[in-house]
């Protein structure tokens, strides 16, 4: 998967809002309901790093894996950096963001979850 394909998986999920932040963060950010759940580093030198939240498991195992480390200043709270998107298997990625997506979707109420969901489908 690469760079565009990946900003694609964010965009496809319903109700989801990408936002770019310039300096000092430049970030590329993808939210639903106003609540992360993933976003790209826009600036040197960590340029089109995608970081993500996983489970507390998942968050280990990631860590783990070469090229995956724990996001700056967002790693205690279980989100993970892929520093090279197109040499991540593209179908775990894949499960990896649904799942901080409906993570992010979960943390809202029911009411707002119901209304972002049935303002996408309109």
């Amino acid at each position: 998967m690469n760079i565009q394909q990946a900003k694609d998986l964010c965009n496809s999920f319903p109700a989801a809002v990408e936002a770019l932040h310039g300096p000092p963060s430049n970030v590329l950010t993808y939210t639903v309901g106003g609540k992360h759940f993933a976003w790209f580093k826009t600036s040197e030198p960590e340029q089109w790093r995608f970081s993500f939240r996983a489970t507390p498991d998942r968050f280990l195992e990631l860590t783990g894996m070469p090229g995956v480390k724990p996001a700056r200043f967002m790693a205690r709270f279980h989100w993970a950096t892929i520093v090279n998107v197109q040499a991540f298997p593209e179908d775990y990625l894949r499960e990896l963001v649904q799942w901080s997506y409906e993570r992010a979707l979960a943390s809202l109420s029911k009411t707002r979850q119901r209304a972002l969901l049935a303002e996408a489908q309109a």
